[in-house]
């Protein structure tokens, strides 16, 4: 019987370094955040279109979750949504904040089309 602590795994910065293929297979992943350095050249290079379509399809198909970092425009934000992105974070939803304004943030959601 399994241990269930109610934490969840992202492999963080997929597509870069050390992030293997290898570690979807070997541990108990949900999410996988895709990289700025393709998030921050969409709409101006193809070939980062197509591998951040790529990564969320591997995702897709593994029912993983995945998360866009570094969005900055809502271009970009537009392109991971019409993507089929699961999320994203970045400075396009929020500049870093305080503590003491963090939880008016939180009550106020905004999901990757704000």
């Amino acid at each position: 019987m399994a241990l269930t602590l109610g934490v969840q795994l992202s492999i963080d910065d997929f597509g870069t370094g050390y992030s293997s293929f290898s570690y979807i297979q070997r541990l108990r992943v949900h999410k996988l955040k895709i990289d700025q350095s393709f998030v921050r050249h969409l709409g101006e290079d193809p070939s980062a279109q197509h591998i951040v379509r790529a990564i969320i399809g591997l995702a897709q198909s593994l029912a993983l979750e995945t998360i866009a970092e570094g969005v900055e425009t809502a271009l970009q934000s537009e392109t991971l949504l019409s993507l089929g992105c699961d999320t994203g974070q970045g400075y396009f939803f929020s500049r870093p904040v305080p503590a003491a304004q963090l939880e008016g943030l939180m009550t106020q959601p905004r999901s990757i089309t704000d």
